[in-house]
């Protein structure tokens, strides 16, 4: 991934995006906005308990350093599923009581709508076909992963856009990493109970009761099984609560904190 500036908001690009003209993509940081602590700086998320009016403020930022409409903002009400849904207008910008219900992934074919995933320790995904000129946004945590969004993914834009995996391109970006990402029993068996499914999920094994999830591979993996080429994959490897400095990360604080974003939309 490549870090620039554009009105003093930092953000961050795919190298395997961006050479695509079609579309413009980001992953915005904590930095370079309003909120105050525990949400400091640029908190994209309205249902975190920070202050309305701010995180508009956020979002029109981070929207006039993109170049776009802050209205053109979609967003989600993640629910940690497997759910993707068909977008043709946008929704979400302004409040989050319009924004898309009961869903974790989006996909367009319309221009100028920027489907965008909020996160602060999951894994957000963006999605494009050149040839089909559609596009995707989703966010996988352990839930996600499981319930397979990353496929799930896939497979709509397969059946609604008549995309072809060879074609597809596909962004994994900062998220908590095998480094950090301990969990208990109750998800290395649910992790482990289908090998041939999920072998290659977990990271570190410490014992029965305590290991480290993989989100980057496991659903790197997903991507493959579909059928992406692994040279259409990038994993930006960036863990979110090693760099808890530049990444809002759950993990880290402990406690109520912001979300970053991961958007990407067709140009006209």
């Amino acid at each position: 991934m490549i870090e620039k500036y554009a009105d003093n908001v930092p953000l961050w690009s795919f190298q395997k995006l961006l050479p695509c003209k079609e579309i413009s993509h980001f992953i915005s940081t904590r930095n370079g906005g309003f909120s105050k602590p525990p949400y400091n700086s640029l908190n994209l998320g309205f249902h975190v308990g920070d202050n309305p009016e701010t995180v508009l403020e956020n979002r029109q930022r981070l929207a006039t350093a993109l170049g776009i409409p802050s209205d053109n903002f979609t967003t989600v009400r993640q629910v940690h599923g497997g759910n993707v849904v068909t977008v043709k207008k946008p929704g979400g910008a302004l409040h989050y009581d319009m924004a898309v219900p009961e869903t974790d992934a989006m996909i367009t074919d319309v221009p100028n709508i920027c489907l965008m995933v909020l996160q602060a320790d999951c894994v957000p995904m963006l999605f494009f076909d050149a040839e089909k000129k559609a596009i995707g946004a989703s966010h996988a945590g352990w839930k996600g992963t499981l319930s397979k969004i990353a496929q799930n993914t896939v497979r709509a834009l397969q059946e609604r856009f008549n995309c072809l995996p060879k074609d597809i391109y596909v962004g994994i970006g900062p998220s908590i990493g095998p480094c950090c990402y301990e969990v208990g029993a109750e998800i290395i068996s649910k992790i482990t109970s289908n090998s041939d499914v999920y072998e290659g999920y977990m990271g570190a094994v410490i014992s029965e009761n305590k290991g480290f999830f993989n989100l980057w591979e496991a659903n790197k993996r997903q991507l493959m099984q579909m059928g992406i080429p692994e040279k259409n994959i990038e994993v930006a490897q960036i863990c979110t609560r090693c760099n808890h400095d530049r990444f809002f990360s759950y993990r880290y604080q402990q406690k109520e904190t912001g979300r970053f974003g991961a958007g990407i939309i067709l140009n006209t």
